[in-house]
């Protein structure tokens, strides 16, 4: 009875045929190594964002009178409230690692070279997108530490004349953090950003399967020889396993590290008449925040970053040479090395400052 019912559907829907099309007959280049893994691995991070965050509806509250106790009966009175909030803080700053260290993958392969163009752009459109995404989720628990967060991430478009206070004010909502804020805010995270990010992530999933991945720059000739092997179960394999390894990391620092991305200042409710001595933006704002602060005309500080983010994100069309190998580009190397460890400094500069 089970295998009529299961033939009767798969004569319908083609599902057999479509999993051998789709994953058994589909190659991927031989050498490929983990790094290839960190894009599914950073969607599924989103998918669990989204999850959560429904869970966290349920109970959340976005007013100001309201926002910050909700959010703390969620952690202290809603049976098992606390997991999807820790789920949601940890994996969303893990998110944000995952895509860092896919890019670097992907800069240093030199994937992003000719036909992939357009997928790099698109990548890094989501990276953008997933930082717009933190910031206006840090927001929503309005709480001290994320109160006076996005004041100063707010204030930093008051640097461009003539049309800079119109840019905060409209982030805001007036001249300063209010509730209007935090109701344009919460719109963004969860009316706005959700549907912009699944269609990018589907035209950059639709070009990496139409492209196909790239080959590995760095295989040896033995591993050239052949045509590749079946997606399926190989990478699909790797896959799972770094997506496995990413939720062990996750239940890791829930268990262990609970309060490295909740300090106290985050149980603190907002207080806008009370600044708090130090006041800081979160770890993947530091680099820019701390370029912002030792420049000292803020319209060039804010020019300048503008300008590195449109590099970034145009990379792959201002880098013309045709060496995939970046071990055969030692200026190439040098420069990388430069960028990163300049954005480390400045993040730790930050940090410590």
């Amino acid at each position: 009875m089970w295998q009529k019912i299961k033939d009767g559907f798969d004569e319908r829907a083609g599902l057999q045929s479509l999993i051998r099309i789709k994953l058994k007959d589909y190659k991927v280049p031989s050498g490929i190594n983990i790094f290839y893994t960190l894009g599914i691995v950073a969607l599924i991070a989103y998918m669990i964002q989204a999850v959560s965050g429904y869970f966290l509806l349920i109970y959340y509250i976005p007013h100001p009178d309201y926002a910050f106790k909700s959010v703390q009966d969620m952690m202290n009175m809603v049976p098992f409230g606390w997991l999807p909030r820790m789920i949601h803080i940890v994996v969303s700053n893990l998110m944000v690692i995952v895509i860092i260290l896919h890019l670097i993958s992907i800069f240093v392969m030199l994937s992003y070279k000719k036909p992939r163009e357009l997928t790099w752009i698109a990548g890094v459109c989501l990276f953008f997108i997933t930082l717009i995404f933190c910031l206006s989720g840090y927001l929503l628990p309005w709480s001290q530490r994320s109160f006076w967060a996005t004041t100063i991430v707010t204030n930093i478009p008051t640097a461009f004349p003539v049309i800079g206070d119109y840019i905060a004010n409209v982030l805001r909502g007036g001249n300063n953090i209010s509730g209007t804020t935090l109701s344009r805010f919460f719109a963004l995270h969860i009316a706005f950003l959700p549907p912009v990010f699944l269609f990018i992530a589907g035209f950059h999933m639709f070009l990496v399967r139409r492209l196909g991945l790239s080959t590995p720059p760095f295989r040896t000739a033995a591993e050239g020889s052949d045509e590749g092997y079946p997606f399926y179960p190989h990478f699909f394999l790797k896959q799972v396993f770094m997506i496995m390894v990413f939720f062990s990391l996750v239940f890791f620092m829930m268990t262990f590290m609970p309060t490295t991305f909740l300090p106290e200042a985050a149980n603190t409710p907002a207080d806008p008449l009370k600044t708090p001595f130090s006041i800081k933006p979160e770890w993947y704002f530091l680099a820019p925040y701390q370029m912002f602060k030792i420049i000292p005309n803020k319209f060039f500080g804010i020019s300048l970053q503008v300008l590195l983010a449109v590099i970034f994100l145009l990379w792959p069309y201002l880098d013309t040479k045709e060496e995939k190998n970046i071990l055969k580009r030692p200026l190439l190397i040098l420069f990388f090395i430069l960028a990163w460890t300049i954005w480390v400094s400045l993040t730790l500069w930050g940090r410590y400052s």
